[in-house]
């Protein structure tokens, strides 16, 4: 059987493959579907992407399967593992901060300022996949950042570094990192000036230079074998789906509750009352992760979260019942409804986290009223995707009860007008790659899952 394209998303334990007819013609489908154990570290990505095939030609009912071309999405070998170093914590180091997170990494230190020896030896112990410094505005400030990429350099790390600071330091970075082992990549400053964002082209730095390295990860060195196409960042290819998706519909956000983490992604500029009272900047598209929140990893978190005696009153048995049997995907009806009642909190607690909210400032003048964070206010569509909101019953009512959260009204929530929308055939972060060089066909795709209207 000869398909046109296979997306693979190599997750830590577990490769799916989904496989796409007709993307370059008016109906492009979603041929089927097939999944495996993860292999990478076992010492090949090749076997769990070998394995997830034969599964989907076991679902199809065909003997072998040929492609014209594989593309692929990684979060395995812990994922795009990076560290941001600015300048000051709210402009430069924010502004690192917002572009990696919305290319699909993990940032596991952010610093601001001059880099102390404590930071340099965690640096070390984190061996992260990408490094990204920034520092100063174009024309402004520059030996911050030139200090920082020195020690950064002493360190004798083979780790690719983006620099995304003061443009007038590109030549001095050039000369720094020539012949020091570590690959240079330059991009345009991600806070230009004073209350400018401009995070695009470091996220499309940081997922070219992930393309470039990932292939060296442990199990991932053959995965040029049969992946010949881009591959990304899963994180990274649910919010390129998410961009492309805004392009048709206008403002959205798009939840992604997982078993260890809940990843919200909006895109949305927000409403002209709330720019008008803004005390920061923020970008038009932006990702957060919430490491505590996952429905399986993380599930005596959200039990805490919520209160054992309140959960168990709302459920009708102790949480420990459900606790004690459930694996993956709950299978019994008290594990349905545990599961149910933590994705209801993981979805909560990332969107309260994620948007802004309105502040009262107090001065000689009186009280004064400020806005701060992600305005979605102007959301027109909620979609969710990710196992627990595409396969559980209730998933459309859970993210309904979004808007009833906001009792203050303090918080800069999506309307109770916002439409709910479910990735039904579980394909966004596929689609994102896809989209990579099939727009066209990933946005039909998409409509499809989505049960919308082309």
């Amino acid at each position: 059987m000869q398909v046109d394209i296979l997306v693979a998303e190599i997750g830590s334990t577990t490769t799916l493959v989904n496989a796409f007819q007709g993307v370059d013609g008016s109906d492009p489908v979603l041929w089927g579907q097939g999944q495996a154990a993860t292999s990478v570290l076992e010492g090949d990505v090749r076997v769990g992407l070998r394995g997830a095939i034969e599964d989907l030609c076991r679902k199809k009912g065909v003997e072998s399967l040929d492609y014209r071309e594989m593309l692929a999405t990684s979060s395995a070998a812990g994922g795009l593992k990076m560290t941001v170093h600015g300048l000051v914590y709210d402009m430069t180091a924010r502004a690192a901060k917002e572009a990696a997170l919305g290319a699909g990494a993990i940032i596991h230190q952010v610093t601001a300022g001059l880099l102390r020896r404590s930071d340099l030896e965690r640096l070390r112990t984190i061996r992260p996949n990408i490094i990204m410094l920034a520092g100063g505005v174009d024309h402004g400030e520059r030996d911050t950042a030139i200090a920082n990429a020195e020690r950064i350099r002493e360190l004798g790390l083979a780790t690719p570094l983006i620099y995304a600071g003061n443009v007038d330091n590109q030549g001095e970075m050039e000369l720094l990192f020539k012949d020091s082992g570590m690959p240079l990549y330059l991009v345009e400053n991600v806070y230009p000036r004073i209350d400018d964002l401009q995070v695009e082209p470091a996220r499309r730095v940081i997922q070219a230079a992930f393309e470039d390295h990932i292939v060296q990860a442990p199990g991932m060195e053959h995965v040029r074998d049969m992946v010949g196409g881009p591959i990304i960042p899963t994180p990274g290819a649910v919010m390129e789906c998410a961009k492309l998706l805004y392009e048709s519909l206008g403002d959205l956000m798009v939840l992604d509750v997982g078993g260890a983490t809940t990843d919200l992604h909006s895109v949305t500029a927000g409403s002209e009352e709330i720019a008008r009272i803004s005390i920061s900047p923020e970008p038009l598209a932006k990702r957060t992760v919430e490491g505590d929140l996952g429905v399986y990893v993380n599930m005596k978190n959200l039990v805490a979260l919520i209160g054992e005696e309140k959960l168990e009153a709302e459920l009708g048995f102790p949480p420990e019942e459900a606790m004690a049997t459930y694996r993956f995907v709950p299978k019994t009806e008290k594990e349905l409804r545990f599961v149910e009642r933590l994705t209801l909190e993981a979805v909560l607690l990332a969107t309260e986290r994620h948007a802004g909210r309105i502040r009262y400032v107090y001065g000689p003048g009186g009280r004064s009223t400020v806005a701060e964070g992600k305005d979605l206010k102007e959301v027109k569509y909620i979609i969710g995707t990710g196992g627990a909101l595409t396969r559980l019953p209730g998933r459309v009512t859970i993210m309904e009860s979004i808007a009833g959260h906001n009792e203050t009204g303090l918080f800069l929530f999506p309307p109770a007008t916002a439409a709910i929308l479910v990735d039904n055939d579980y394909i966004m972060a596929s689609l994102g790659v896809l989209s990579k060089k099939y727009p066209k066909a990933a946005l039909k795709l998409l409509q499809k899952s989505l049960g919308i209207a082309a």
